[in-house]
């Protein structure tokens, strides 16, 4: 259940930005209109950590958030984009769900942008901590 609360508070925080862009969430139906923007939200969790006998654990990861903008239409708007979600997931951030709280301990990385199809692509990756009581 923790993964699913961490997912919702990230994914409640990407879809609070102003200037909201279409979201291609994970696991649901989307289909790109062309020549809109349009972003791809990717929860990608990594081996949790034990850093002590007895019970909890750190739950850890990425979310990934692609951007795909039309291609041969410059890289401001993306790059305005990115920075916004890197403003908004800023280190030190917390973010809640439920009595999950999960913890943004690096500032996002603005990844290299790249041709996708008829695409520009900027990866925006934002690393994520949630320590997890044990029972």
């Amino acid at each position: 259940m923790s993964l699913a609360s961490i997912r919702s508070a990230l994914e409640t925080a990407l879809n609070g930005i102003t200037g909201s862009v279409p979201t291609a969430w994970e696991n649901a139906a989307y289909s790109p209109v062309t020549g809109t923007a349009y972003q791809r939200a990717t929860l990608l969790p990594a081996e949790p950590q034990n850093i002590e006998i007895g019970p909890g654990y750190t739950e850890r990861g990425i979310f990934q958030v692609d951007l795909f903008y039309p291609k041969d239409t410059g890289a401001k708007a993306a790059i305005a984009r990115a920075s916004l979600i890197r403003s908004t997931f800023a280190f030190g951030t917390e973010l809640t769900s439920g009595s999950v709280r999960v913890n943004i301990n690096a500032t996002p990385e603005i990844g290299a942008a790249r041709a996708d199809g008829d695409r520009f692509m900027v990866p925006v990756r934002i690393r994520w901590h949630s320590r997890i009581a044990g029972g």
